[in-house]
This record gives C-alpha cells, structure tokens and sequence, in this order.
C-alpha cells in the first residue's frame, strides 16, 4: 500500500486538496490521509512517512508558511519521498531548498514571481506540469488532475490510470508537454482533434506527416505548426507515445505475444518494438508486463 499524504499549507486552495484525494483515493492501491492546516491539528508525522507527498496550492504564497510544516516535507524528500506540488504548492518546495538547479512549473500567473523569488529553479513557463526526478510540480487544478493520473499510471499502468479517469469522468491524463495557455485561440473548425483521433485508430498501419497533412486537409507546414500548438510535441514524436501507450495498455491488459503486439501498434517487427520501448520506457516489454500485468 502507497501511503499518500496532502499537505495543506496555511490559506490552500481546497479545490486542490480535493483534487489529489479524489484521483489517488478511487485506487485501492493508495492510503490517502490529509494533514495540515484542513486535518483539525492531526501530526505532521504521516507526512514525514509517507510514500508520496501532495503539495496544494496556497493564496499568498510570498507569505512563509509556518517551519513546521517545511521541516515535514524536508524530511519526507530526505528518505525518499515522492512530491508532487500543485499550483503555488511549488512556493514551499523552493523555500524548503529541494528545487535548486531542478526544473518545475507552476501556473502561469505565478512563474515569474517564482523564477525572482528563487533564481536557482529553472522555472519552465506554460507546461502542463514538469517531472525532475521524484519531484513533479504542475499548473492549476485542472493540471492536477493530470499529474496526479500520470503518477498513479506510473505506478499501476496505463490500464489503471484509465479506470481513475474514467470514475473520475475525465479523459486520460494530457502529457506533460501540452501547453497551459495558447495566446493565439485555435477555432473549432481548425482543430486536429479529428486527425489525432484517425490516428488512434490506425496505430497498427504506417503514418506519415504528410498523412496527417492529407487527411487534416492542411498543408505540412501548417498541420505542424497547428499539431504543436494542440499537443506541445511534433506530430511524429505525439503519434510515437501513441504507440508506446498503446503496447503499455495491450502489455498490461491482454496476453498477446510481443510480436502480435508489436504488430498492432506499428512498430513492425518485435526486435524494434523492444528496443523503442526499452529507450521509452525503461524496461523490456516482458518485463514491464510482470509489473503491471
């Protein structure tokens, strides 16, 4: 059992307490217990022990909070603890010296006040959320949800993360590099939507660039230009964790062989299937069917 603590920081947002406890509490695989300043004067210690630590975004965040509740997460990151901060949940990770020459994010009102407060963060502006390590620090709410759907599919699989969405009522987890904000709104008419989805459908098939081109109606200028305003990533590098998410899914979900999976996702033959997913994902596709499987 992975014990996940939420550390309410004096002035939190209780949209985003809410947020973590509802994603990690519909898996039987968590413990989630809230600490802080909403837990009525309940220990700190939880929150020392814990496996996972959940930093929710606070008003004020110029404003200390109180030491106790640094020296807790202090801790918690010094036996190994996982973090994922939320908002201006980041503030206390800068105070407490754990992000130095890290990368992190927050939600874009707040970057250049962190980036002034604490220059030796990289602060990465207009990312849906950023992982550095066992640290992952993110925008808004919604970018919460997001996050806190990426760690339990990092602990449990594609498969297990889809099922949290889907009692959540929420779409997969968007990826890490989809931007906050785009100052230049897209219409309706001109959105990829329609073409990613094409591509869902055909991951067993080849596809090209000038593929999506064809079938968005667009030239392959603009189809890319429009892909990585929509999806923060190149239209072949997106269509490239298609696949890998697929296979994770099929690894996890059914028994086929690594070949027929292979095969169905469109990495051809199984030698280059396993070398693309041990590049992507750490490990060979048998052995991450053994851990999730």
């Amino acid at each position: 059992m992975t014990t996940v603590a939420i550390l309410a920081m004096p002035r939190v947002y209780a949209l985003d307490v809410s947020i973590p406890e509802h994603v990690f509490g519909r898996h039987p695989g968590y413990r989630v217990v809230v600490r802080g300043d909403v837990s009525g004067g309940a220990p700190l210690a939880d929150v020392e022990s814990a496996d996972i630590v959940v930093v929710p975004g606070y008003e004020d965040p110029h404003v200390p909070v109180p030491d106790e509740y640094l020296k807790a997460l202090r801790i918690a990151v010094e036996r190994g603890a996982r973090v994922v901060a939320i908002c201006t949940g980041v503030f206390a990770l800068a105070a407490c010296g754990i992000l130095n020459e890290k990368s992190a994010t927050t939600h874009w009102h707040h970057t250049d006040e962190l980036r002034l407060a604490y220059p030796c963060v990289d602060v990465v502006d207009n990312r849906l959320f950023v992982e550095d390590g066992a640290i992952l620090t993110c925008a808004g709410g919604g970018a919460g949800m997001d996050a806190c759907l990426h760690v339990v599919e990092r602990d449990f699989g594609a498969t297990a993360a889809d099922g949290v969405a889907k009692e959540l009522v929420f779409s997969s987890a968007r990826g890490a590099n989809e931007p906050q904000y785009r100052d230049v709104p897209t219409p309706p008419r001109d959105s990829l939507r329609a073409t990613r989805e094409w591509v869902l459908d055909n991951l067993g098939t080849s596809i090209t660039v000038q593929q999506l081109a064809g079938h968005s109606l667009l030239s392959r200028r603009t189809l890319i230009r429009r892909f990585v305003r929509e999806t923060g990533l190149p239209p072949m590098q997106w269509v490239a964790l298609q696949r890998i998410l697929h296979a994770r899914r099929l690894l996890e979900a059914s028994d086929w062989s690594v070949e027929r999976i292979a095969g169905a996702t469109g990495f051809g033959s199984a030698a280059n299937f396993r070398t693309i997913f041990r590049r992507e994902v750490g490990v060979t596709p048998t052995a991450y069917r053994k851990s999730h499987g």
